[in-house]
């Protein structure tokens, strides 16, 4: 992939050598489902931080979300599954992207990449909005958003083309879908 020019930013002049772009730059360009954040957060070591971030921001924002149909525990489990999903997705797409199908990429940088994908979730903090047609609406939207951003995040990761990172999120989505349903079976049992 090449590198894009990303204009001045932290660590880079205005017309001269471009540098990585602040936090806020690289939430929106997210946002805006741009692929060089991706690839910039891929190579940038210290942007763990950023995605943090970006997936604590997402947690809040889902927390919010639940408030009106959840109660406190729905705040406390949109903030914690946030984390535990990056986490989750992270392995799954590393497990199948690079030890299944060979791809290169490590996990830290799929875990900087796929932290951006959380951006989309933000919006969620729109579901305070209290017009039911409008909070399906928003939902749709930062699904299908999510699921742009996941694909983009995992192409710049990985290195493949489009086609092959839709292949491997659609595995690591259906991997992903049956290890919960096998885990809910087994807390079921349990419980």
């Amino acid at each position: 992939m090449t590198q894009q020019s990303y204009g001045a930013g932290a660590g880079g002049e205005a017309g001269g050598a471009p540098g990585p772009r602040t936090f806020v730059e690289r939430l929106v360009g997210a946002l805006k489902l741009d692929a060089t954040v991706y690839e910039e957060v891929e190579h940038d070591k210290d942007a763990i931080g950023q995605a943090a971030g970006v997936v604590g921001l997402a947690g809040i924002a889902n927390a919010i979300a639940a408030i009106g149909t959840l109660g406190a525990e729905g705040m406390v489990a949109g903030l914690v599954g946030c984390f535990v999903g990056w986490l989750a997705w992270t392995a799954v797409v590393w497990l199948i992207g690079v030890r299944m199908f060979g791809h290169t990429s490590d996990f830290e940088e799929l875990l900087r990449t796929l932290g951006f994908v959380f951006a989309p979730q933000i919006l969620l903090v729109l579901a305070l909005i209290p017009v039911l047609v409008l909070q399906a609406i928003l939902g749709v939207a930062v699904l299908a958003m999510t699921l742009v951003a996941f694909i983009r995040a995992v192409r710049q990761a990985l290195d493949v083309d489009t086609g092959r990172a839709f292949f491997v999120s659609a595995v690591a989505v259906v991997a992903y879908l049956l290890v919960g349903l096998v885990l809910r079976g087994l807390a079921g049992q349990f419980a």
